[in-house]
């Protein structure tokens, strides 16, 4: 089991950031962590996809939603995708969909809230680059530990 976000803020301090948004914790695994991908993306859930069907080697893929609830990010296959693939979580700026279905994996979700709402997909958005919500920075391979009690991002 991952160390407690509580207690690695208290050993490293402000060589972390903590992320004040407030996400709701919607996969099977509470806890988990791993070194950052990103997409950008806004009502377009097309790039979502295709990176969680590649190999993520225990990493965690951030996507800015730009905080849109209008349209779901991710849904229980692509989430189902994830895991087969190796991902450890998915920290979404935006909503989700078939949340009880994603809770029943082994997969880390936090997102801000559910919409059953479907996402265009034409794969508009960016890849693998800075995000920034919340007043964290999101870079790619910096380290993202989540618990129940929030995230906490390398600086």
């Amino acid at each position: 089991m991952p160390t407690a976000t509580a207690d690695l803020y208290d050993e490293l301090g402000e060589s972390v950031q903590s992320l004040p948004t407030q996400l709701r914790s919607f996969g099977g695994r509470s806890a988990f962590d791993g070194p950052i991908r990103t997409v950008r993306c806004f009502e377009d859930n097309a790039l979502v996809k295709a990176i969680l069907a590649s190999p993520g080697a225990g990493s965690v893929l951030v996507v800015d939603g730009g905080g849109s609830l209008n349209t779901a990010l991710m849904g229980d296959l692509i989430a189902a995708s994830a895991v087969a693939n190796g991902w450890a979580g998915v920290v979404i700026h935006g909503a989700i969909r078939d949340s009880v279905a994603i809770g029943s994996l082994d997969l880390g979700v936090k997102a801000l809230g559910t919409n059953p709402r479907k996402s265009a997909k034409d794969g508009a958005g960016e890849v693998d680059i800075a995000l920034e919500f919340g007043g964290v920075v999101f870079r790619v391979g910096a380290r993202l530990y989540s618990d129940e009690d929030g995230i906490l991002v390398e600086r």
